[in-house]
């Protein structure tokens, strides 16, 4: 028997309300602005909660965690993210599962588009 379950994902990040937004471009959902350190995307419909917690420092190295989001395109993906402020990080990798590009959102947050 698990000991609890997952209630949202949380990142760290300087500005919550303009990330909250940015990720919302890219999956959807309803941005809820709590507080000016605390606003969450409520995706309840696809079954997802992610909080954007406003903290001091900048990021530093790999993220340990990320998020795949799935698309049709990936150019097309690519390329809308990127003119939401989102950058490649590396070329396109191509698996037995198909491709993906690793991405990383307007704070450095990386996240991968993946296809199938």
């Amino acid at each position: 028997m698990p000991i609890g379950s997952l209630h949202e994902i949380v990142v760290d990040c300087s500005n919550p309300i303009a990330l909250a937004r940015f990720w919302q471009a890219l999956i959807g959902g309803e941005v809820i602005e709590e507080a000016d350190d605390w606003v969450v995307l409520d995706g309840d419909e696809d079954g997802f909660y992610i909080g954007f917690q406003k903290v001091s420092e900048r990021k530093s190295g790999k993220n340990r965690v990320h998020l795949d989001v799935d698309v049709d395109d990936l150019d097309r993906a690519i390329d809308e993210a990127e003119q939401l402020g989102a950058r490649k990080i590396g070329g396109l990798v191509d698996t037995d599962d198909g491709p993906f590009q690793v991405m990383a959102d307007p704070e450095g947050n990386e996240f991968c588009f993946i296809t199938g």
